[in-house]
């Protein structure tokens, strides 16, 4: 994929952080510095660590890493959101960590291109673990110049849960799959005070969902080329926000989604106060067991006409990734242990029945004890896939894109302007 940002870029978008006064944000540049001298200490920076699905099973696998390397020590950098700022951060005072775990998304996408992290493709064959890697993980991983930018972990499955005893005590016998029995239903949830989807029409969860219906009359390659040019003229991407109007002013949507977030999202659905969210797999590991014994996983319904035979889900093999910095390089002995260590089949399945994420690698254990990821994870060909947007958005898009995402959420603004608002975010860009 093409970068939009030059080496200059990157270094101009990071001038007003990039001193060493910014450094205590990485908790503490002292203990950076001296880790980035210690061969005997590799250092991490990850968003595992906070309330992040996995956060605990990473914890306690890297305790079982030091158990078995006695001679090498995991120092862990914790940052949430922030992380990609942060590390640019300490990478242009050549004071980052030797690897990053962080998912392949916005500031991410140009971090090979411009050499704040390296190619790692030579090591994955060298160490011995291609095969490991789901084919398309490595798909997802690998920039249009044939560099892997970084060594594929988390996936996600991104389908769309139902709670069917809200669906029933409103009347509604089934599922819906089609956009009329989605609006026939959201009335009848409506009259019995229950919001029908919630989304976070303020946030990426609604941005991901809003691009799920564009794509409804878009095939893979034309919303590929939507999303990386900007341009939404074409006849299957004005017919898809033709929809996304059609649903959202005929109520499908809670009241001001325009303002939600991912966690009013995910707090509505698992109160049962809305009946129907889309939820990527780590939303649907923390459904609690009741609405959990009857939430139903399928797709997005569909309208007449559309590209697709079957309801759809989005799924990413690019959640969560090691990427190997330059400093990492002086240290390959210690990544290469870390990395066979973390790909270890007794290791990825921790993660799979421990904290229910799902794996860009060759497994085949399954979540069983979070039984909502573990339906996503056997949806198989019953549901049809549409395009994850993230890998094609410029990354100086991807903010203005929730911008306009919010615009496109407000009942009453006509497809056009919603249409000229998905173009403007790409023209600011």
């Amino acid at each position: 994929m093409r970068s939009s940002l030059s080496r200059r870029g990157f270094m101009a978008a990071g001038s007003g952080l990039a001193t060493a006064a910014a450094l205590p944000a990485l908790s503490g540049c002292s203990t950076l510095a001296s880790a980035d001298s210690d061969p005997g200490t590799l250092l991490v920076h990850t968003q595992l660590g906070t309330t992040a699905p996995g956060s605990a099973t990473y914890t306690a696998v890297v305790k079982a890493f030091h158990k078995e390397n006695p001679g090498l020590r995991v120092k862990n950098l914790v940052n949430g959101d922030d992380l990609p700022q942060v590390y640019e951060t300490s990478r242009l005072a050549r004071k980052e960590p030797d690897v990053v775990m962080v998912n392949l998304y916005d500031k991410t996408l140009a971090w090979t291109d411009v050499g704040a992290t390296v190619d790692v493709k030579g090591y994955l064959d060298d160490w011995g673990l291609r095969e490991r890697v789901l084919p398309a993980a490595l798909e997802e991983w690998t920039d249009s110049k044939g560099r892997l930018r970084a060594f594929p972990y988390f996936a996600t499955n991104w389908p769309v849960a139902y709670n069917t005893a809200l669906l029933e005590r409103a009347g509604v016998d089934s599922v819906p799959t089609t956009g009329d029995q989605l609006i026939g239903a959201a009335r009848k949830l409506r009259a019995k005070g229950v919001a029908p989807v919630t989304v976070g029409g303020n946030d990426w969860t609604g941005q991901k969902l809003l691009a799920q219906i564009i794509q409804t009359f878009l095939t893979p390659d034309e919303a590929r080329k939507v999303y990386t040019t900007g341009d939404f003229s074409n006849r299957g991407a004005r017919e898809g926000i033709d929809y996304f109007v059609q649903l959202r002013d005929a109520g499908v949507f809670a009241d001001k989604a325009e303002g939600l977030t991912s966690d009013t999202m995910t707090t509505q659905y698992n109160t049962e106060a809305a009946a129907i969210q889309s939820a990527m797999s780590s939303a649907l590991a923390k459904v609690p067991a009741g609405p959990a014994g009857h939430t139903e996983i399928g797709g997005w319904p569909l309208a007449p006409g559309a590209s697709h035979s079957k309801p759809t889900i989005l799924r990413s093999y690019t959640l969560i990734g090691f990427w190997i910095s330059p400093n990492g390089v002086r240290k390959l002995p210690s990544v290469e242990k870390f990395l066979r260590f973390m790909y270890r089949p007794d290791v990825v399945s921790r993660f799979i029945t421990e904290s229910g994420r799902d794996m860009a690698l060759v497994t085949d254990t399954v979540s069983k004890e979070f039984p909502l990821v573990a339906k996503a994870q056997q949806l198989g060909d019953r549901v049809g896939q549409v395009l994850l947007p993230d890998l094609y958005v410029p990354p100086t898009a991807t903010q203005p894109l929730i911008t306009a995402t919010s615009t496109a959420f407000t009942r009453g603004t006509s497809a056009a302007a919603v249409r000229s608002a998905l173009e403007s975010a790409y023209r600011t860009a």
